[in-house]
C-alpha cells in the first residue's frame, strides 16, 4: 500500500508501547459522591493499544513503563500479563506512605442527560519519575520491533518523560520500526510544566521523529501549535477543518505520512455518531458513520488506534485500516472498562456492515 514508507515485515515485537499505566475506579452509573463499591480497570494510552492488539488482534506486544512493587502494582502487573502484553518495568519502591504511586483515574459512566465525570490523583506518580537511561532499548528491541507508540498525556507528566519518549523512538527508528504519536493534549498536565508554549515546545522535538500521528483539529492547532483554517465545522462529525489542516502539518512536520482522528457527535452520553478519518500520504480517507448505543466512553479512541495500526502492520488498503480502527473502536464503547473484549471476526463483521443481529 501507498502509505509513505515501509513497514518491516517481521520482528520479535509487532509493537512496544512507552507510557504510564493507571488503575481506573469506575462506580458505573452512580456518581462518586454517592458510591458505595467501584469495579477497578487497569489502563493507560499507550498500554490500552497494547493490550488491544494483543487480545484481539493477535500481535506480539509490549509496555514500557513505571511499576511500583506493592498491591496496587501487583493487581496492574496482573492484567497485563492477562491481556498477553510483554512487560518492561522500571521497577519503584513504595515508602509505605507517599508513594510513588501507580496514578489512579475515577470515572462515573453517566447516564442520558447526565455526563460522564472524569477526575485524577497523579500525585507522587511513578511514571513522572522516568527518565532516559531507565529502559534499555537495545535489549527491547534485540529480537526486531515493527511499531513503537507514546502520546501527549505521558510526555505532559514531568520534564524528563518527553525524553523518555524521544530517546524510545530514536532507538525504535534506529531498529526500523515505524514511530506513532497519539497527541491527546491536556491542558491541565501542561499547565504543571510550563503551560501551552511549553507543550508546543516540546511536543514539536518529539513529533521530529514520528511517522504516523493521531488526533484531531484541536490537538493539532494545541499540541503542534498549527493554526487552523477559516472554515467552520457544520457539525462533529464533519471532516473539512481536520483535511484543511494537513499541508500545515506537513509543512512543519514533513516527514509525518498519515494523520488519523475519530469523529463523534455526542447526542446523549449513552447515544453518539461515531466515523473516523485519516489523511494518508496525501490521500484523505473516511469511515462511514455508525450510531453507538455507549455502555462506557473510554478507550474508544484507543481502540480506533489499536484496529488502524492492525491494518496498517498487516498490509491492508487504506481504507480498509481506518475502517478496521472504526469498528474496533466502536465495539470497544460497548465493554466495559478502558480495554478490548471484542475479537477479531467481530471487527471484521463491523468493518464490513454486520448487523447486530443475534449470532447462533
Amino acid at each position: 500500500m501507498s502509505y509513505g514508507f515501509e513497514i518491516r515485515k517481521e520482528g520479535g515485537l509487532d509493537f512496544v508501547g512507552v507510557g504510564a499505566l493507571i488503575h481506573r475506579f469506575d462506580p458505573g452509573i452512580i456518581p462518586f459522591r454517592k458510591a458505595t463499591e467501584c469495579r477497578i480497570h487497569v489502563s493507560g494510552g499507550e498500554y490500552n493499544v497494547a493490550a488491544n492488539l494483543s487480545d484481539c488482534f493477535k500481535l506480539k506486544t509490549g509496555i514500557a513503563t513505571a511499576m511500583v512493587d506493592y498491591p496496587i502494582g501487583d493487581l496492574i502487573a496482573e492484567r497485563v500479563r492477562a491481556m498477553g502484553v510483554r512487560p518492561f518495568y522500571k521497577h519503584f519502591k513504595h515508602d509505605g506512605v507517599a508513594g510513588p504511586n501507580m496514578a489512579a483515574v475515577y470515572s462515573d459512566r453517566g447516564l442520558g442527560v447526565r455526563a460522564p465525570v472524569v477526575f485524577y490523583n497523579r500525585s507522587n506518580e511513578a511514571a513522572a519519575q522516568l527518565e532516559p537511561g531507565d529502559f534499555d532499548w537495545k535489549a527491547t528491541f534485540s529480537g526486531g520491533v515493527r511499531w513503537f507508540h507514546s502520546g501527549g498525556i505521558f510526555a505532559a507528566l514531568s520534564p524528563t518523560t518527553s525524553d523518555v519518549i524521544i530517546e524510545g523512538m530514536q532507538a525504535a527508528k534506529a531498529a526500523g520500526a515505524i514511530n506513532s504519536f497519539d497527541l491527546n493534549y491536556r491542558a491541565k498536565l501542561w499547565s504543571v510544566i510550563g503551560g501551552h508554549d511549553k507543550a508546543v515546545e516540546v511536543i514539536d522535538r518529539i513529533v521530529k521523529n514520528v511517522d504516523v500521528l493521531v488526533g484531531n483539529e484541536e490537538d493539532l492547532q494545541m499540541g503542534l501549535g498549527i493554526p487552523g483554517p477559516e472554515v467552520a465545522a457544520k457539525s462533529k462529525l464533519d471532516p473539512s477543518a481536520f483535511f484543511g489542516m494537513m499541508d500545515n502539518v506537513r509543512k512543519k512536520h514533513p516527514q509525518v505520512k498519515i494523520v488519523a482522528t475519530t469523529l463523534r457527535e455526542v447526542h446523549s452520553t449513552n447515544r453518539h455518531s461515531w466515523s473516523a478519518v485519516a489523511w494518508i500520504n496525501g490521500q484523505t480517507y473516511q469511515a462511514p458513520t455508525a450510531e453507538l448505543d455507549v455502555y462506557d466512553r473510554v478507550g474508544g479512541g484507543d481502540g480506533f488506534a489499536a484496529g488502524f495500526i492492525y491494518g496498517l502492520l498487516t498490509g491492508q488498503p487504506e481504507e480498509e485500516a481506518v475502517r478496521l480502527g472504526w469498528a474496533h473502536g466502536a465495539l470497544l464503547t460497548t465493554f466495559p472498562g478502558d480495554t478490548t473484549m471484542a475479537t477479531l471476526d467481530q471487527v471484521r463483521s463491523v468493518a464490513k456492515g454486520g448487523s447486530a443481529r443475534i449470532q447462533r
